[in-house]
C-alpha cells in the first residue's frame, strides 16, 4: 500500500488537471496537452514523497544490554556485589554498560524510561520496589512501545527484615468508633516473633505478642475514639526477637484531625430502626418530613418516602444541594421506589437507578483459551498473550460472569481449576495471578485443539451467554484441520467464538497463498477475529443479557450480599457478609456503579455523581424489625460499616467549611509534600510549621498551597493541624517486590535468579533481539522514471513525426 509523507500536496492535481482542460479546449493539440497534464499529474505524485512500508526480520549476535543496579538502603538486605558479577559476566560476551542508582529512594520506573532506546535491552537487578518517580508498570509498557526487552534479576536475599505500619483515616469524627491496621511486613518468608504497641496521644491502648510465618501481618485495632477535636496521634512501635536489619522502621506515626459530628438531614426516618441508631450514634441528625434548612447540612438521607412526598419545586432544590458538592442517600421499602410510585416521578431523575425491575447483567460463561507454545517466547508475543486475558479480566461488562483460563501447548491444561465468579476481587486477584505466573512449554506444538476440547467440556452443561475466546500468535498449522472440526461443534452449540491473534514472525501462522490459519478458521465458523500489533489490546464487546423479571415484587427467599465493586471507597475495608430477604427491583442507570448486589445480580446499593454531588441508592430497607423486614442483616456487626461507609461517601468533605481549613497528608522522610489551606471567611492567610510561618500561593478561588519537607521524623504542627513524618519509604517495603515478575513477563520480559541470569540471559537476548522492523522506501523514482518516459516518448514521436513531414517535403520540392 503506497502512503505519502506531504499528502497535501496532491491537491495540486486539481488546478493542473483544470489548466489542462481548459487548454484541450482552446487548443488543437489535445494528444500533446494530454501527455503534459499526465506529466505534471506523475511529477506532483512524486513531489508528495510516495513511499511503502516493507518488513523484514533484523537479528543480533551482540545485543547491547544496560544493566540498572538498585543500589540504595533497602537493598542491604541482599548480597553484596551480584551487579557487578553480572556485568562481568555479560560483558565478556556482548557490549554492557552499569548504571548504578544510589540514595534514599528508588526510581526504577524513571531509569528503564531512560534507558529504553529500542536498540538495547534492560536488565533490573534489584528488590522490585520502585517508590519514587514514574509508575513501574507504565515504564515497563513505554519500554515495549520503544522495542526494549526488559528483563528481572532477583538478588540473593541473606538478611531479614521487620517494618510497621498504620492504616485508617486522618480525619475522624469526635467520639466515633473508628478502625486502624497495624500492618507488620518482614522481607523473608519465614518464622519470626515480636512484641507491638499501640499509642493514642502517648497513652497505650494496644499490645501484644506475635508469631508471623508469611510476609504481611494485619492487626485490627477497632473501636477507637478520640474524644477530644482537633489534633492527636497513633504511634506503633514493635520489637522483633530475632534478626532485624533496621531499627528505623520500628516505629511509625500516624497523625489524626477530630472534627465534630457532620450535620445531616433524615426525611422519614423510622424511630428506633436499626438505620436510625447508626445515624444518631455517629452524625448530628435533624430529622424531618420535608425538605427545609437544608443549606447548613452535608447530607440528606431519604428513608422509605414516597414520591408524592417531592414536588418538582423540591427536586430542583435537590439539584442546587447536589451541586454544592453535598450528598443523598435514598433507602428503600415498601413505600419507596417500584413501591412509591417512583418510576417516571421527578425524584427518579437525581437517582442512580430507574423504579422498575432490573434488566440482570448475568448469566454469562467466559472461557480464555491461551497459546504457551514455545513459539510464543521465541517470537515475543508471550507477554501481549497475557497481558490481553488480564485485561478482559477487568471489562466491565464480566463484572457478575464466571470465568474459567485454560493454555495449550502440545496439550490443554486447566489454569484455573474451572469457572471463577468475577464478582468478588480475591476471584479477579488470583486469576490475574495465575495467569502472570503462566510459563510457555518446552515443546514447540501448538495444539489448540487440544484447549478448545476442554472449553467445549466445561460449558457443556453451562446456560447463559457462552464464550470462548482465543488468546494465540497465529501459529495453528499443525492442528488447523483438528481445531476446525471442534470449533465448528463448539459454535453449533450456541458458543460465541472469539480469535486474538498477536501478530509475530512465526512462519506457520500462514498457508502457502499467505492466509492466515487463524483468520480462516473464524471465517469457516463465523466466529470474531482481532489482528492485533503488538502492544494492543482487543476492545471486545459483550452485549447485555436481559432477564427482565415478570413481577415487580421479589419472592419471599434469602438473598446473599456481594461486593461487585470491591475498589469503591465504601466498599474498602469492609467484608459484606450475610443475606437480605427483600428489595427494591431496580435497574441503574448508565453511568452509576453497582456497588452491592444479590446473587442473583439485583442491586442492593448503586451510586453515581450527580454534578458535583453524590447520590446513592440503598434499595432495601432501613432494618426495621416486624413481619415484613428485609435488611436486619445489614444493619448488624461489622456490616453496619457500610450504612456509615456510604453516608461518609455521600457527605464526601466532612469538615465545617467556615474559617480557615487545612488539608496535608503524612509524609515520608525526604518525601516533601503539598498543603493545602482554604479560607471560608476573610483574614490573612497564614500557616505556621513548628512555630515558623510558611510561604503561600494562591492557586484558586481563596485556596492556598505550600510545600513543606518537615524534620525529624514524629509529628509536626501546622497551625494547629497534624502532620507525621516517618521513616523513608525506601524502608516501607522490606524483600522482594513479587508482583514485578508478573508484570516483566506481561511485557515480554522473564525474571531470573542470579545463577539463571548468569547461564540463560544472554541467549535470550539474543533471541530476543530478532525484531520484525518495517522500513520505509521510497517510490519517488518510479513516477519520475514514468514522467520521464511520457514526456521523452512525447519528445521522440514528436521529433519522428517532424522528420517524416520535412522528408516527404523535400520530396515534394524536388518533384
Amino acid at each position: 500500500m503506497v502512503r505519502f509523507e506531504s499528502p497535501e500536496l496532491l491537491w495540486l492535481i486539481v488546478p493542473a488537471m483544470i489548466a489542462g482542460l481548459y487548454l484541450m479546449r482552446k487548443k488543437k493539440q489535445k494528444m500533446l496537452i494530454l501527455s503534459r497534464i499526465i506529466v505534471a499529474v506523475l511529477l506532483i505524485v512524486a513531489l508528495a514523497s510516495p513511499f511503502t512500508i516493507v518488513p523484514r526480520i533484523t537479528t543480533d549476535e551482540n545485543p547491547n544490554l544496560v544493566i540498572i543496579s538498585d543500589e540504595t538502603d533497602s537493598m542491604n538486605l541482599f548480597r553484596n556485589g551480584t551487579s557487578s558479577d553480572l556485568y562481568e559476566a555479560m560483558a565478556a560476551q556482548t557490549p554492557t554498560s552499569l548504571v548504578r542508582l544510589t540514595g534514599d529512594s528508588t526510581a526504577l520506573g524513571d531509569a528503564i524510561v531512560q534507558y529504553s532506546t529500542g536498540d538495547n535491552q534492560i536488565v533490573l537487578v534489584s528488590d522490585g520496589n520502585s517508590n519514587r518517580g514514574e509508575d513501574l508498570e507504565d515504564a515497563l509498557k513505554f519500554a515495549k512501545e520503544t522495542g526494549t526487552t526488559v528483563y528481572y534479576v532477583q538478588p540473593e536475599l541473606v538478611a531479614n527484615d521487620l517494618s510497621v505500619r498504620i492504616e485508617g483515616d486522618k480525619t475522624v469524627i469526635i467520639n466515633n468508633d473508628n478502625q486502624f491496621d497495624i500492618v507488620i511486613s518482614q522481607a523473608m518468608e519465614q518464622t519470626v516473633t515480636y512484641s507491638y504497641e499501640l499509642y493514642m496521644d502517648d497513652t497505650l491502648i494496644r499490645s501484644g505478642s506475635i508469631t508471623q510465618d508469611g510476609r504481611e501481618r494485619r492487626i485490627t485495632v477497632s473501636q477507637v475514639k478520640f474524644s477530644r477535636l482537633g489534633a492527636h496521634n497513633l504511634k506503633a512501635v514493635i520489637r522483633p526477637s530475632g534478626s532485624d536489619t533496621d531499627e528505623i522502621n520500628n516505629v511509625f506515626y500516624k497523625s489524626i484531625y477530630a472534627i465534630p459530628k457532620p450535620r445531616i438531614l433524615a426525611i422519614g426516618l423510622e424511630t428506633n430502626s436499626p438505620l436510625a441508631n447508626i445515624l444518631q450514634n455517629l452524625y448530628d441528625v435533624s430529622e424531618s418530613g420535608k425538605l427545609e434548612n437544608i443549606d447548613s447540612t452535608k447530607a440528606i438521607v431519604i428513608d422509605n418516602t414516597h414520591a408524592n412526598s417531592f414536588t418538582q419545586q423540591d427536586v430542583e432544590l435537590l439539584r442546587n444541594y447536589l451541586n454544592d458538592r453535598k450528598g443523598i442517600v435514598v433507602v428503600g421499602g415498601d413505600r419507596s421506589y417500584n413501591f412509591g410510585d417512583y418510576l417516571d416521578s421527578p425524584i427518579e431523575e437525581i437517582l442512580p437507578v430507574y423504579s422498575r425491575p432490573t434488566d440482570w447483567s448475568g448469566g454469562r460463561n467466559v472461557v480464555l483459551v491461551l497459546d504457551i507454545s514455545q513459539s510464543t517466547t521465541a517470537h515475543g508475543t508471550i507477554g501481549d498473550i497475557l497481558g490481553n486475558a488480564i485485561n478482559i479480566l477487568y471489562n466491565e461488562n464480566l463484572r457478575d460472569a464466571y470465568l474459567g483460563v485454560i493454555a495449550f501447548g502440545s496439550e490443554g491444561t486447566d489454569v484455573s481449576d474451572g469457572l471463577q465468579f468475577l464478582g468478588t476481587a480475591s476471584n479477579i486477584e488470583s486469576l490475574r495471578s495465575e495467569l502472570e505466573t503462566l510459563t510457555p512449554t518446552a515443546t514447540s506444538d501448538t495444539s489448540l485443539d487440544q484447549g478448545l476440547a476442554i472449553a467445549e467440556q466445561w460449558l457443556e452443561n453451562e446456560v447463559g451467554e457462552l464464550e470462548i475466546i482465543i488468546i494465540s500468535d497465529g501459529g495453528i498449522e499443525q492442528s488447523y484441520d483438528q481445531s476446525l472440526d471442534i470449533a465448528e461443534k463448539i459454535v453449533g452449540s450456541g458458543v460465541n467464538l472469539y480469535y486474538i491473534h498477536i501478530r509475530s514472525s512465526a512462519p506457520s501462522q500462514y498457508d502457502q497463498f499467505g492466509n492466515r490459519y487463524a483468520e480462516m478458521l473464524m471465517d469457516e465458523v463465523d466466529g470474531v477475529y482481532f489482528y492485533l500489533e503488538q502492544g494492543e489490546r482487543a476492545k471486545i464487546e459483550f452485549e447485555n443479557i436481559q432477564q427482565t423479571s415478570d413481577e415487580e415484587t421479589s419472592e419471599p427467599g434469602t438473598y446473599p450480599l456481594i461486593e461487585l465493586n470491591t475498589r469503591h471507597f465504601i466498599t474498602q475495608n469492609i467484608d459484606i457478609e450475610g443475606s437480605i430477604t427483600g428489595y427494591n427491583d431496580v435497574t441503574p442507570k448508565a453511568g452509576a456503579d453497582r456497588v452491592i448486589i444479590t446473587s442473583t445480580g439485583k442491586p442492593v446499593l448503586t451510586t453515581w455523581r450527580y454534578g458535583l454531588g453524590r447520590v446513592a441508592a440503598l434499595t432495601t430497607d432501613n432494618g426495621q424489625g416486624g413481619e415484613n423486614m428485609w435488611a436486619t442483616q445489614l444493619y448488624s456487626g461489622n456490616n453496619s460499616r457500610l450504612i456509615s461507609s456510604t453516608i461518609n461517601w455521600a457527605i464526601g468533605n466532612p469538615r465545617e467549611e467556615t474559617g480557615a481549613v487545612v488539608e496535608a497528608p503524612d509524609t515520608w522522610y525526604g518525601t516533601p509534600v503539598t498543603i493545602e489551606l482554604t479560607m471560608y471567611d476573610q483574614g490573612i492567610p497564614t500557616l505556621r510549621l513548628n512555630g515558623d510561618e510558611l510561604d503561600l500561593s494562591l492557586t484558586g478561588n481563596n485556596v492556598y498551597e505550600a510545600v513543606i519537607n518537615p524534620s525529624p521524623i514524629g509529628i509536626h504542627d501546622l497551625s494547629g493541624y497534624p502532620v507525621a513524618l516517618n521513616y523513608a519509604l525506601e524502608y516501607r517495603d522490606p524483600g522482594l517486590n513479587g508482583n514485578l515478575p508478573g508484570l516483566i513477563k506481561a511485557y515480554g520480559g522473564n525474571t531470573y535468579s542470579v545463577s539463571e541470569a548468569r547461564a540463560l540471559l544472554f541467549e535470550e537476548a539474543k533471541g530476543n533481539s530478532e525484531k520484525l522492523v518495517r522500513d520505509r522506501v521510497s517510490q519517488k523514482i518510479y513516477f519520475l522514471l514514468a514522467a520521464l518516459l511520457i514526456f521523452l516518448g512525447e519528445v521522440i514521436l514528436r521529433r519522428i513525426k517532424e522528420i517524416r513531414e520535412m522528408k516527404k517535403l523535400e520530396q515534394e520540392i524536388r518533384t
